[in-house]
């Protein structure tokens, strides 16, 4: 089974930028072929999509995040990162990543005000 581990979390003020990172804990064959995604879990909400790439290389994003966020991938570093900009506190969340049908175990992104 392979983990997948996040890092890159912390707290920043408003408008600051943070990315995040999750590294798989082995090589994956055939990654740059599969979906990996970002979610996130505000305090007492339920966990919502952020950020989705394709195995083609397409993005799409929530609305909440568009213009702001970015996620990408490296292939030779079987890692996906999500560069987040222009944080504001509504941010606030644990983020997740999401694939190969596994969840990381979550990294704390907190936005002061």
């Amino acid at each position: 089974q392979v983990q997948l581990v996040e890092s890159g979390g912390g707290v920043v003020q408003a408008g600051g930028s943070l990315r995040l990172s999750c590294a798989a804990s082995r090589s994956i064959f055939s990654f740059n072929a599969m979906a990996w995604a970002w979610y996130r879990q505000a305090p007492g909400k339920q966990r919502e999509l952020v950020a989705r790439i394709s195995p083609g290389g397409s993005t799409n994003y929530a609305d909440s995040v568009k213009g702001r966020f970015t996620i990408s991938r490296d292939n030779a570093k079987n890692t996906v990162y999500l560069q987040m900009n222009s944080l504001k506190p509504e941010d606030t969340a644990v983020y997740y990543c999401y694939g190969v049908g596994n969840w990381g175990q979550g990294t704390q992104v907190t936005v002061s005000s």
